[in-house]
């Protein structure tokens, strides 16, 4: 699968340490930055890989930033992106089965690396049930058109 990375200065360090698990995975990791920890603008990331994922460029997204928040507002900004902030397997799980997340989120402040690749990979395994559920993600997906 191809995945894209974002971060800020922030969260560069969890990005970085996620990039690697998904790569020694096998997976195809498309690094949108940043790479160091000068001061950055979290926006920049959260729009360039929720860009990545609306226009196929990659099948899913990571991002990280202190919290998780900013970062995951920036990319719900952009059409077609479902970006969720996620701080245990339970959510990483749910928020792809329930909600059809194309973008998982964390806080670097909150998570260990540990779990924050555990719940990566859960989101990526983690089918959409569709069902009831697609109907509801309709309805966000029209709200972005309204």
């Amino acid at each position: 699968m191809k995945i894209s990375v974002g971060a800020d200065h922030a969260g560069v360090d969890l990005k970085d340490g996620i990039a690697q698990a998904l790569r020694a995975a096998g997976h195809e990791v498309v690094d949108r930055g940043t790479q160091g920890h000068e001061s950055v603008d979290y926006p920049d990331f959260g729009a360039a890989v929720a860009k990545d994922v609306t226009s196929g460029i990659a099948e899913r997204g990571v991002l990280v930033c202190s919290t998780g928040i900013g970062i995951s507002i920036a990319a719900n900004k952009i059409n077609g992106a479902r970006a969720a902030l996620c701080h245990n397997e339970d959510s990483a799980e749910f928020c792809r089965r329930h909600n059809n997340a194309n973008i998982i989120c964390f806080g670097q402040k909150y998570i260990t690396p540990y779990m924050a690749q555990k719940m990566t990979m859960i989101f990526l395994n983690t089918a959409f049930e569709g069902g009831r559920h697609e109907r509801r993600v309709a309805k966000i997906a029209a709200e972005e058109s309204a």
